[in-house]
C-alpha cells in the first residue's frame, strides 16, 4: 500500500496502534472511492470512544502523514467522540461519569461500565469524482 511507502521517509518511527489503524482507514476509503468510481477522497468521518483505546490526536497526526500520495491525500478528517457512561446497577440510570466518582446522580450506588464510548467505526466517506459525490458506507469497523 503507498501510505506505508510515504511513511518510510518520514524520521518519526510508529510505534503506537494508532498507526496501523490509520493505515486501514486510509485502505476502507480508497476502496470506497474506487468502488464510487470517484477520483479521490475528500472527507472521512469517524466515531471514536473515549473507551475505545483509540487517541484521535494520534490518529489525525498518522493520517497526514500516511495519506500523501494516496486517494486520501489532503482529505479531511473529522472525528466525532463518544462521551463513556456508566450505568446504575440500582435504579438503572445511564450517565457520564463526574471527576473523581462513579456515583450515580440519582441515587448515589457506584456505576458499571457500558458499551457507550467504546465505539470506533468510520460513519462516512466523501468522494469526488464523475460517478458520486458522497458514499456513506455506514458503521463499518476499521
Amino acid at each position: 500500500m503507498r501510505a506505508t511507502s510515504a511513511w518510510r521517509n518520514r524520521t518519526v518511527k510508529p510505534g503506537m496502534h494508532e498507526y496501523p489503524i490509520t493505515v486501514q482507514i486510509i485502505g476502507i476509503a480508497e476502496k470506497s472511492c474506487r468502488e464510487a468510481g470517484a477520483v479521490r477522497v475528500t472527507k472521512i468521518s469517524l466515531v471514536i470512544g473515549e473507551s475505545s483505546g483509540f487517541i484521535g490526536e494520534s490518529i489525525s497526526m498518522y493520517f497526514d502523514i500516511i495519506a500523501e500520495g494516496t486517494l486520501c491525500a489532503g482529505a479531511a478528517l473529522e472525528i466525532e467522540r463518544v462521551k463513556a457512561k456508566l450505568q446504575c446497577p440500582a435504579c438503572g440510570e445511564i450517565f457520564t461519569r463526574a471527576p473523581l466518582s462513579f456515583a450515580c446522580p440519582c441515587c448515589g450506588q457506584d456505576g458499571g461500565p457500558t458499551q457507550i464510548g467504546k465505539e470506533f467505526y468510520v460513519k462516512a466517506i466523501e468522494v469526488e469524482g464523475e460517478a458520486a459525490e458522497e458514499s456513506d458506507i455506514g458503521k463499518t469497523s476499521a
